[in-house]
């Protein structure tokens, strides 16, 4: 295959994203929450720290269903470490990143830029590279890399909290004294794997809530930390409310207490924060 015909089969990888989509400029160094780093990460079965070698910028026919304020650009960059991929990667890559203008209307100067790629591999094109979102060219930083390899740690471990799909049902069952109880709320997830949220009230105490991954309830059992991928999944998953179909099961009192309990879990939780302007193609919920 030419470079060029190998330029306009990358560049037709970009059409799948959306034309109004916000990308971040290399040079800007953006901070991004752990949510954001997380979304990609799991998006991305390839990440690469790597040093851009050469940028061409397209136009005409391989430039198409981009808006005025970007420009695309035909990548090539070395590859200085593989952080996620099956199999290894070559030396040198190739991609095509979409790239926002500067206030004047000028490109970002890309050579010898120093990057992080969230990607996935080009099917037949050894060595070619899609970007999971238009802004997963991240620029490099040693923060940024930390963490973003802590999160990758946390996503390969055999243990790893699966992804959330939903709320599979909730109970809540009255202890013998007043105010006490016990709510557990069943959580779907992609791999069918069990996550269940544990809320206990007792007299004269404050509510204490917990997660638990596996069939058994564990004593020391706590929530999870902010920054963690558990808390992640379960910050960035749950809906704000208990859905009406989960406590169909229960009378009006249980169904009560059951919501009230799940609002202190995502109060203990806190928010999801997302400050990228672009979300990932096939960004996981």
């Amino acid at each position: 295959m030419t470079i060029w015909k190998l330029v306009a089969a990358l560049a037709a990888t970009a059409a799948v994203f959306p034309a109004n989509s916000t990308a971040q400029p290399v040079a800007a160094s953006p901070q991004y929450s752990y949510a954001d780093l997380a979304d990609l990460a799991d998006a991305a079965p390839v990440v690469l720290d790597a040093r851009i070698r050469d940028a061409i910028r397209l136009e005409g026919a391989q430039a198409t269903n981009l808006p005025a304020s970007k420009a695309r650009f035909y990548v090539e960059a070395d590859v200085l470490a593989l952080i996620r991929g099956a199999g290894g990667s070559p030396a040198k890559i190739s991609y095509v990143a979409d790239v926002p203008l500067d206030a004047r209307g000028r490109a970002p100067k890309l050579k010898k830029s120093r990057v992080l790629l969230l990607a996935r591999p080009v099917s037949g094109q050894a060595g070619s590279l899609q970007l999971v979102a238009p802004d997963a060219q991240l620029a490099w930083s040693e923060s940024t890399d930390a963490q973003l390899r802590a999160i990758l740690t946390e996503l390969t471990a055999p243990d790893s909290p699966p992804r959330i799909t939903g709320v599979g049902g909730a109970f809540h069952t009255a202890g013998t004294l007043p105010g006490e109880g016990e709510t557990q709320i069943f959580l779907s997830t992609q791999t069918g794997d069990p996550i269940s949220v544990i809320v206990l009230r007792r007299p004269g105490q404050a509510p204490r809530w917990a997660v638990a991954l596996g069939e058994i309830v564990d004593e020391a059992a706590r929530p999870p930390q902010p920054g963690t991928l558990l808390w992640y999944r379960l910050a960035c998953s749950l809906p704000a409310r208990l859905p009406a179909q989960n406590l169909e099961s229960l009378d009006a009192t249980q169904a009560e207490i059951a919501q009230a309990d799940y609002r202190l879990v995502r109060e203990g939780l806190g928010r999801c924060v997302r400050t990228r302007a672009a979300q990932p193609s096939s960004a996981p919920r």
